[in-house]
């Protein structure tokens, strides 16, 4: 299967290089020089975004949340590529939901194998489905969709833990606004009503 790349970042030299490695690993790349760019390439299928933080008009951050918003890309996994290495700045693209965060100058093949790690864990947490019968029963439904992501399931472990939304963010390194969104998006994306159904939901899953 082949796999397509969004490559945000505003170093074109930097970017034909990781494109070349990329689709020499059968990668499909897609790349953008700058924020404004990036988003009038959001079309059609999408599966991960590489991006840099530090970039002129639209940073990084903020580029991220732009495209969060749209729903047809808003769970898309991401990876920060940047020379902002400082734990703040860690803790600030994990509490945006990143799944991986890469400080430059980095190993391409660690990038691959980032990429790749991403790519299959995500598969996995999304292969399934809830739907809900006419009575009201959830059931599983197995499908290959891009339903749930990694800091998706993640809220849902720790939801079945029966930890509060500011113990979460506080594991997760993010804020309770974020973590309250991801529990939203649970709620709705499992057809269930408050955390107790949800929790149930999780063990049926046995993601614990």
């Amino acid at each position: 299967m082949c796999y397509t790349i969004l490559l945000v970042d505003d170093d074109s030299i930097l970017v034909s290089s990781i494109s070349t490695y990329l689709s020499s690993h059968n990668f499909k790349v897609q790349s953008a020089n700058d924020g404004d760019e990036a988003l009038k390439k959001l079309s059609g299928k999408l599966d991960l975004i590489i991006l840099d933080i530090v970039m002129p008009q639209i940073n990084g951050y903020d580029l991220i949340t732009l495209i969060q918003d749209d729903n047809k890309y808003k769970d898309i996994p991401f990876i920060f590529l940047t020379a902002k290495g400082m734990t703040k700045d860690r803790i600030m693209g994990y509490g945006l939901g990143c799944n991986g965060y890469l400080v430059k100058p980095f190993d391409p093949e660690e990038l691959v194998a980032m990429i790749k790690n991403i790519l299959n864990q995500y598969i996995k947490a999304s292969s399934c489905q809830i739907v809900q019968k006419n009575n009201g029963e959830l059931k599983v439904k197995q499908e290959n969709v891009h339903d749930f992501t990694m800091t998706e399931i993640k809220v849902l472990k720790l939801v079945m833990r029966g930890l509060t939304n500011k113990e979460i963010a506080d594991l997760l390194c993010c804020t309770t606004r974020n973590v309250e969104k991801y529990v939203s998006r649970l709620l709705s994306k499992t057809y269930t009503k408050n955390r107790t159904q949800l929790a149930q939901y999780g063990l049926r899953l046995a993601l614990n």
